[in-house]
């Protein structure tokens, strides 16, 4: 993230930008446009702008359009996107710096008067992290902070953890998930170590948006001075503790095969399996390197949602007589699994979705508690609009209640943990592969899931089955569930406007049907109101957000679509069901949801491309 500063003329630039903005309208957006002129002339940009007019003299206009056209925003996880030097729409030091100066004065605003300012950082392994992650140490110190810094990297829930341990006011995490190696992002936590939630999102966003100075100390100076305090040590001892307080005894004959993807997840998923007793676990080499360019992995994304990202991990256990591979993304927060269908040494494997492991999960835990007699009504589970309602059906058999009624992200599972109490929370999921058992964080993690995944997978062999064979008989106790998603990638301005113009096709005239089935009604979150097919629109009870769901004539049956919060696409989450009283042929049921949801992708790819 290196910048040269050259000297340049400011007329000469502000010529070249408006022959630009003249010439031809699809050179350079409206939005890019107005965003270069700030850049050039606003004393807060003054460092960046011999940059930003070196590009408009080599014309540089698709570069200067993408990171222009926009600003940055904060989405379900904050601010994430392509690191370039240059460019409100970037991930740069400006716009990062604004997001931890912005972060500082909202909580120092509304901080209790005369406690002593705390914040923790943390970092995952993508270039520029840690750069970036000192840069808000120096701003949050700058800011009368006292900072908790992990170093080397590691995990969000880590980090989470230590919001909660250390008592802070904020936290802030330096990450960008599964993203491909060109992006980053910070993460920004509130003193619950949850991200932020409303009103304090909004409060946070529009003070980061009216940054003008950005404040600074030198990091070694405050290291040295206390004011920035290395706890990488202490924390692990005590966040290794609290995972072990997850546990539950039983079978541990299984052999793991686990991939880190180059991220942090080797700091915490094999010293956590190893201390429950699971004895045999390997690190798969290819992937075990931390390394921001994620090699060996297709498409150099980390992703463990992607069922490609297994194939060579797959192949390795399937030589070696492995039982259960897992596979967490770069800041360890999401878990993805591959098993044998079958315990046969011939048996094919197959990846299990976010949704599958979810509803094993849950049986499991809920299970092991009833047996051990920790379970009562009071006791609930959490999950958002998008997960699959087969976690409610788990619930139900076991008595507990679900809170399902969330929009994305899991901040809002957090924020229902504190409002409910955190001492009767079982198990928060959702389908993007992320889960939380235990009290300790306030955010996905996924050294407890791996943790608890190997422990189902134990538990299954030991009564001869499968993970797949397990997931099989809840099938049949609680109705074959299928799930599905669609990614819609719409990059830049005039994917923006198909994003927007997509949503308000599906709120307004969206398809009479779908695969065959009716939609009988629209139930649209940003209005809160549900269209039913012949009625007029009602009031809608839940949780407001940019979503749309059209229920189907088979109950069960709907999609559910939204704009991404941290990426350019939009999402399609289609659900099937089939109760388990009309179940007959488990393979036939799976081969016709299999076709039900390829028909639906294709019927709604179709109706996205005409927009």
């Amino acid at each position: 993230m290196s910048m040269s500063t050259p000297a340049f003329s400011l007329d000469r630039a502000l010529e070249r930008l408006a022959q630009a903005a003249k010439s031809d309208p699809s050179v350079l957006s409206p939005g890019a446009v107005a965003n270069i002129r700030q850049w050039l002339t606003e004393p807060r940009y003054a460092k960046y702008a011999p940059v930003v007019a070196e590009h408009l003299e080599r014309q540089a206009w698709k570069v200067l359009d993408d990171a222009f056209w926009t600003v940055i925003p904060f989405g379900t996880g904050g601010r994430r996107g392509r690191m370039y030097p240059i460019g409100c729409n970037a991930i740069n030091e400006r716009t990062i710096g604004e997001s931890a100066q912005g972060l500082a004065e909202y909580v120092k605003e509304h901080a209790q008067a005369g406690s002593e300012l705390r914040c923790a950082i943390a970092y995952d392994t993508r270039h520029g992290s840690i750069e970036f992650a000192q840069l808000c140490a120096e701003i949050m110190v700058a800011a009368g902070f006292r900072v908790f810094f992990l170093q080397p990297h590691r995990s969000t829930p880590e980090l989470s953890f230590l919001v909660r341990r250390e008592r802070c006011h904020c936290g802030i995490m330096v990450t960008a998930s599964h993203n491909p190696p060109s992006d980053n992002a910070v993460k920004c936590y509130w003193s619950t170590g949850g991200q932020i939630l409303p009103p304090h999102d909004k409060g946070v966003i529009d003070r980061v948006m009216r940054v003008e100075d950005i404040r600074r100390v030198d990091f070694s100076k405050a290291l040295q001075a206390g004011q920035i305090v290395m706890c990488a040590e202490e924390t692990d001892a005590a966040y290794f503790q609290a995972l072990a307080a997850q546990r539950f005894s039983g079978p541990r004959d299984i052999k793991v095969l686990y991939s880190p993807l180059h991220g942090v997840g080797s700091c915490s998923v094999p010293e956590a399996l190893r201390a429950d007793g699971f004895s045999d676990v390997t690190i798969f080499a290819p992937h075990a390197a931390p390394d921001g360019d994620f090699p060996n992995v297709p498409g150099h994304v980390a992703n463990p949602e992607n069922p490609a990202v297994f194939q060579a991990l797959i192949e390795t256990a399937r030589s070696n007589g492995t039982d259960l591979v897992l596979a967490t993304d770069p800041d360890c927060d999401r878990l993805g699994c591959a098993a044998p269908l079958t315990l046969s040494p011939k048996s094919e494997w197959l990846t299990l979705t976010g949704n599958q492991i979810a509803a094993l999960l849950a049986d499991f835990i809920l299970e092991q508690r009833r047996s051990a007699g920790h379970l009562s009504r009071e006791h609930y589970l959490v999950k958002t609009l998008v997960t699959t309602e087969m976690l409610r059906r788990i619930g139900d058999s076991y008595g507990v209640r679900t809170h399902g009624d969330l929009q994305v992200g899991f901040k809002w599972i957090g924020g229902v943990m504190d409002e409910q109490g955190p001492d009767r929370f079982v198990l928060g999921a959702e389908e993007s592969h992320g889960y939380l058992v235990g009290q300790y964080a306030r955010d996905k993690d996924g050294a407890v899931a791996a943790m608890l995944l190997a422990e189902a997978a134990a538990s299954a062999k030991a009564k001869r089955r499968s993970l797949h064979e397990k997931l099989d008989s809840l099938y049949w106790q609680h109705g074959y569930h299928a799930e599905g998603l669609v990614n819609l990638t719409m990059s830049g301005a005039a994917g923006m406007s198909r994003m927007q113009a997509l949503m308000e096709k599906f709120r307004h005239v969206p398809p009479q049907a779908l695969g065959g089935l009716q939609v009988v009604a629209r139930r649209d979150y940003g209005a809160l109101t549900i269209t039913r097919t012949g009625e007029p629109p009602q009031a809608l009870s839940g949780p407001r957000g940019d979503m749309v769901i059209l229920d189907l004539d088979q109950p069960g049956n709907y999609v559910a679509i939204r704009p991404s919060g941290t990426e350019p696409k939009v999402k399609i989450y289609m659900f099937t069901f089939v109760p388990a009283e009309l179940l007959a042929d488990l393979e036939d049921t799976k081969r016709d949801m299999g076709q039900r949801l390829a028909a639906w992708e294709t019927e709604l790819r179709a109706l996205a491309e005409a927009v």
